[in-house]
Parts: structure tokens; C-alpha cells; sequence
């Protein structure tokens, strides 16, 4: 597999050679949704709270008699089918969202993203990615230049001028390749990943 080299003006310099087992497989795409929703479930915290019939503030009267309103019966207001009841299955803090992924799993919908990508003419490899500053406009500048309005960088390293520069650019993230994430390696529409980086993501799945 043949991945673009880009240089400093975005354009194809040359090729490099990539793993055809990481860059070159099958789209899945039942197997990156199930990965996609996993991450995306496994951020979820429970922070939702409902009252059940129990803990709803209401009096426990009776609303009114039993027999001759004519109304059906009821015991008092918390009751859930009332307005401002309880709730039946209320739903708790304790609520457990997370989704199980195998690591084969895991790294099989990753090169199938990864291949995708290339295939579609998303992803390049670029030598380096750095600025001189930690300023957000000359890394901005960098980015149009290169053409790129819409970028994930996967450095090998987190330069800090580079971490900072593009903290404030909103459709431009750059990460370490174990931080890179299904979600957004799907999200960003291309892909920048330096050469020392390339090297290891083969490593990591392998």
C-alpha cells in the first residue's frame, strides 16, 4: 500500500509505503458502527436522576372516595400515571452504559478506518508538523496553505507549541497515535499523520 507524502505546501511529494494488514483491508462497516458506538456509549456518565412514585413530593391522601364519583379509583397523586407522578423505571445515577469490545476487535475496525480513509484519498503522511510560536493564527495559516480547513494531526509526539496553537481552531485536533479514536478518525475529513507516527501505529497494530 501507498500512502501520499505530503511537504510543507500540502502538495504530493512522493509516495510511502504502508502495511497492506493496517491500510489495505476490507470496508466493515457493521464492525466500525459497533466500535463507533461503543467509544461513544463508554464516554457516557450516569448523571440522570428520576424520582420514583416514592420519593416524588406529593401527600399520600386520598384524592377522593373510592365508591359514587363516578371516576375511576385512586389512591393518592405520586401515583405514575397521574401528571407529575413517579416514574415507574426511573431511570439512577448507577446506570451502567458501557459496551464490551474485544481488543481484535478494536484494532480490526481501526485498520478498517484506516483503509477506508486511504482508499478514499483522505489520509496523507506528512515528514513533520510544527510552528515556531504557540500561536493559533500561524498554525492557521499553515493548515491553509496545506489546503486543510478540517484536520486530526497524529504526531508521534505532542510538541507544546503545536498543542497550544491549535487548542483554539475548532475543526482541528492533534493527538498522540494512541489517542487517536474511531470516533474521530471518522468525524475530521482528512487525516495528517507524521512519519515518526506512521511508524507507530504499524506498531501498535500489528
Amino acid at each position: 500500500m501507498e500512502l501520499k507524502l505530503l511537504n510543507d505546501q500540502g502538495q504530493a511529494a512522493s509516495n510511502v509505503a504502508a502495511p497492506d494488514t493496517i491500510f489495505g483491508r476490507d470496508y466493515n462497516e457493521a464492525l466500525i458502527h459497533q466500535i463507533v458506538v461503543a467509544y461513544q456509549a463508554n464516554a457516557r456518565s450516569g448523571n440522570r436522576k428520576q424520582k420514583d412514585r416514592e420519593e416524588v413530593k406529593h401527600t399520600t391522601k386520598k384524592p377522593w372516595r373510592q365508591k359514587g364519583t363516578g371516576r375511576a379509583r385512586a389512591g393518592m397523586s405520586s401515583s405514575p400515571l397521574w401528571r407529575g407522578g413517579g416514574r415507574i423505571f426511573p431511570n439512577s445515577p448507577e446506570e451502567n452504559f458501557t459496551h464490551k469490545v474485544n481488543k481484535k476487535m478494536y484494532r480490526a475496525g481501526i485498520c478498517s478506518i484506516l483503509s477506508q480513509l486511504a482508499r478514499e484519498d483522505r489520509l496523507s503522511i506528512i515528514e513533520d508538523l510544527s510552528v515556531d510560536a504557540p500561536k493559533t493564527k500561524l498554525l492557521a495559516q499553515k493548515l491553509k496553505g496545506m489546503g486543510l480547513d478540517s484536520v486530526l494531526v497524529i504526531t508521534d509526539n505532542l510538541d507544546e507549541n503545536l498543542l497550544l496553537a491549535s487548542r483554539n481552531l475548532p475543526h482541528v485536533l492533534v493527538c498522540e497515535p494512541r489517542h487517536a479514536d474511531p470516533v474521530s478518525l471518522v468525524h475530521y475529513k482528512k487525516i495528517l499523520i507524521t512519519k515518526a507516527a506512521l511508524a507507530k501505529i504499524e506498531e501498535m497494530l500489528a
